[in-house]
């Protein structure tokens, strides 16, 4: 099955818009374009900001013509200056406006962590509900396009850590469509990472209706009897794949794309790990402290006697990503997930 497969959610659909024109196939890249493009059509206070993303598109193209289509007032050109981006952009999401910023990558995240912590994910907090943050910092996020020190980073979990943010990862371009769609409308802060690595691997009928996908719900993309994989971002075509191949042998495979990591929806993966008895976790961050920790232990407090085997994690490793040629065998692969959930029918 491919990672356009067909999904439930633990929530209903929110109300759609009329569409807009015929669907077509495009990338996870062109789906956040077509989505930033039609919120801006519809929402004056949607701004686009960042480095290189009015003249040049941003450095993976993702703002392609948007400042030809809507003025330099709304796609505006920052200094290379991460600090100063995260700054504006709270000061903007303070004021009424709805600021869209872009961090070049994953690893230029940590001179904005003040403003994104300190201010941020507490405005809402800090004032007793009178101001909101209403900001989404888009961020190109993983390893596997074998890019230099500080641009394949997977820093998730830290994110996770901090209350008052949302942490949204795409695993498709439907998906990225329809949840940023729902981080821009969503009123406060949204850290919404977008798997690089996958940008162009493939495309998917998406349709420019407007249609918000559901925040907050995991995604169960493939049902299966026996074994649990849980994943998000990248690792769910690897994850995909090795359900296949674990058919192949017999074994049934439910596959949870988890998307919304904060807060969790917990409630979908304990149901399915209910149902199979046995879990897998699947990410590319290094295993210690890792998010996928987090899962592990809620399954081990809140699961343990569906449990009929030990969770397993499928992960980076404690190092720094390495350079490209290595970057593959660090990053989980589906012969690895296959061994784990093979693990898991063993242990049992």
């Amino acid at each position: 099955m491919s990672a356009t497969a067909p999904i439930r959610t633990a929530a209903g659909k929110p109300n759609a818009a009329p569409a807009a024109s015929t669907p077509t196939a495009i990338t996870l890249i062109e789906a956040i374009t077509q989505a930033l493009a039609y919120e801006m059509r519809n929402d004056d206070a949607v701004v686009v900001l960042g480095e290189d993303v009015g003249v040049n598109g941003g450095v993976f193209r993702a703002t392609a013509g948007l400042s030809q289509t809507f003025g330099t007032e709304r796609v505006l050109d920052t200094p290379l200056d991460e600090t100063t981006i995260a700054g504006l952009t709270v000061g903007m999401a303070s004021q009424g406006m709805k600021p869209v910023a872009e961090a070049q990558f994953d690893g230029f995240m940590y001179p904005m962590v003040d403003f994104i912590v300190c201010h941020a994910a507490r405005m809402r907090y800090r004032t007793r509900g009178r101001l909101s943050c209403p900001m989404v910092l888009r961020v190109p996020w993983g390893g596997g396009i074998r890019a230099p020190e500080h641009h394949s980073e997977a820093n998730e979990a830290i994110f996770t850590n901090v209350p008052g943010l949302r942490v949204v990862m795409p695993s498709s371009p439907a998906r990225a469509y329809g949840l940023l769609l729902a981080a821009i409308r969503d009123p406060d802060p949204v850290i919404f990472m977008e798997p690089k690595r996958i940008y162009r691997q493939y495309k998917e009928i998406v349709a420019d209706d407007g249609e918000a996908l559901p925040l907050d719900v995991c995604y169960v993309l493939r049902d299966g009897s026996d074994v649990t994989l849980v994943t998000w971002g990248a690792q769910v075509k690897e994850a995909l794949e090795a359900a296949d191949k674990l058919a192949g042998e017999g074994i049934s495979a439910e596959v949870i794309d988890v998307a919304t990591l904060r807060p969790l929806d917990f409630a979908t993966i304990a149901e399915s790990v209910g149902k199979t008895g046995r879990c897998v976790i699947v990410h590319e961050a290094p295993k210690t402290a890792g998010f996928g920790a987090e899962i592990a232990a809620r399954l081990a407090e809140e699961s343990m006697y569906d449990l009929v085997a030990p969770v397993q994690r499928v992960t980076g490793y404690d190092t720094h990503i390495p350079l490209f040629r290595l970057e593959m065998k660090y990053l989980p692969s589906v012969d690895k997930i296959v061994a784990a959930a093979k693990r898991t029918l063993a242990a049992s």
